[in-house]
């Protein structure tokens, strides 16, 4: 893992992240499976992870991937400013013409419903007291790619505020988008993961606090339902004794798929595990520190619980990949998966930015 990243890195994290979701939503069918223990058994029935060859029509992506590419292909224009969330709001409006059978939430289908990208403003909706879903943080990992350097940090905030509530304008759910662009950028430098947890709290959210005020859209409301997300990252630190960003990381005595289902249930707003902007990346922070370099450990965590299973696994593999590459990934896992050419190619264009 001090191996610095490379381009493979970069394809390895962009592409790992579609297969996580791929498999974990198994075209609707884990995504939606509310046991672990259950999923872990289809999954020995299908001869294990090895054996999955993740491609269509059994294995399509989710809305996850498709909106993460609207993302990552907006930021690949090089494009900045109010001319980049722009960009971006158009890949999302193209992005839900290309939703069947992909199950997207409903804040993401309201708010870009909503967005009027090319008109002044138009990159911004009306606050929601209901956009406290995942769906930006599944989709704003590759801001970390586009902004991986620690003197990037408040590009990085901004990008992800602004176009993660362009669907989930409350912070539950655009401080997720905060929390997955930033794990990517640890990544990158191949910051110690058990420091992630304290970056996001003592360095990324005071930033994001101050960029919301900067742009004085919605600061009331804003303000007003801020804690809920940075008071459960607390609590998550404190339960796993990285409250110092040290460690060692406190464990269950029996942590397999049963109690993680449970533990999942104890990080979520309202008992769907995964399903809001908080737990879906502490989900993944959750799975990356307890899997290491084990591919088929961190999809164990990951991608096969009775929660959100996909949107975990999207973030939590991005990491991964940009982590490790694809080693021990097993190629069938990856070789037809769905979009990969736009994933790689990408990356690459993410990656060329990122070395300016």
């Amino acid at each position: 893992m001090d191996r610095p990243v490379s381009v493979e890195h970069y394809k390895a994290g962009m592409l790992l992240s579609g297969v996580g979701d791929a498999i974990g939503y198994r075209n609707q069918l884990w995504e939606y499976n509310q046991s672990g223990p259950a999923i872990h058994q289809e999954l020995q029935e299908l001869g294990g992870l090895k054996n999955i060859c993740a491609e269509l029509p059994d294995w399509p992506v989710s809305d996850d991937t498709v909106l993460h590419l609207a993302t990552a292909e907006a930021l690949a224009t090089g494009k900045e400013g109010e001319e980049l969330l722009h960009e971006v709001a158009f890949g999302y409006v193209k992005a839900m013409k290309d939703m069947e059978g992909r199950k997207p939430g409903p804040s993401s289908i309201l708010g870009v419903s909503q967005l009027r990208p090319g008109i002044e403003g138009g990159f911004r909706i009306p606050y929601n007291p209901e956009g406290t879903g995942c769906g930006a943080a599944m989709r704003s990992m590759c801001i970390g790619l586009r902004y991986p350097h620690p003197e990037q940090l408040s590009s990085l905030v901004a990008v992800a505020v602004e176009t993660g509530r362009m669907t989930h304008p409350h912070p539950t759910g655009f401080l997720g988008a905060v929390a997955s662009a930033l794990f990517t950028a640890y990544a990158v430098q191949r910051r110690p993961i058990m420091t992630w947890g304290l970056g996001l709290l003592e360095e990324a959210c005071p930033v994001a606090k101050k960029f919301i005020q900067s742009t004085g859209y919605a600061v009331t409301e804003t303000e007003k339902d801020w804690d809920y997300f940075t008071e459960k990252w607390k609590w998550y630190l404190n339960l796993r004794a990285l409250s110092s960003g040290t460690g060692p990381v406190n464990w269950p005595d029996q942590y397999g798929p049963a109690e993680r289902d449970e533990v999942y249930k104890s990080f979520s707003l309202s008992g769907w595990a995964g399903r809001s902007g908080h737990d879906a990346p502490m989900i993944a922070l959750d799975s990356l520190l307890g899997a290491g370099s084990n591919w088929e450990e961190l999809m164990g965590r990951a991608g096969f619980h009775g929660g959100d299973s996909d949107s975990t696994a999207v973030i939590a593999c991005c990491c991964w990949g940009l982590l490790y590459g694809k080693d021990g990934v097993p190629e069938c896992n990856y070789r037809n998966l769905e979009y990969r050419d736009r994933l790689e190619s990408t990356a690459q264009k993410l990656y060329a930015l990122s070395c300016r």
